[in-house]
């Protein structure tokens, strides 16, 4: 989960965004579970909240680790969502590549 001072809030569109597109790269803690669940609660239907995952939904629940939170906090995530799954290379592995090709020549 990404730090909360990692998170950034566009106050006119009401939209959090995290940043660093940190979630999935570790376990919660207790503590960032709670944090989550609680600003997750105060934004559930009055303002937006992005998230940004190479981790498929799926594995979501086990990576926060506790099934009563897990459970409430995917509850207000993932509830009246829209979810954009992209398939395919990634761009950064295909500019290396591209990079990679083009010192050779």
């Amino acid at each position: 989960m990404p730090d909360i001072n990692d998170l950034s809030v566009d106050e006119r569109l009401g939209l959090m965004v995290d940043r660093e597109d940190a979630w999935g790269w570790a376990p919660f803690t207790t503590a960032q579970r709670r944090d989550m669940l609680e600003l997750l609660d105060d934004r559930y239907g009055q303002r937006s909240t992005l998230v940004t995952s190479q981790m498929p939904v799926a594995k979501w629940h086990a990576l926060i680790g506790d099934p009563t939170l897990g459970d409430a906090i995917l509850d207000r995530l993932v509830h009246n969502t829209y979810r954009i799954e992209l398939k395919g290379e990634s761009v950064r592995r295909r500019s290396t590549k591209l990079t990679m090709a083009g010192a050779s020549d």
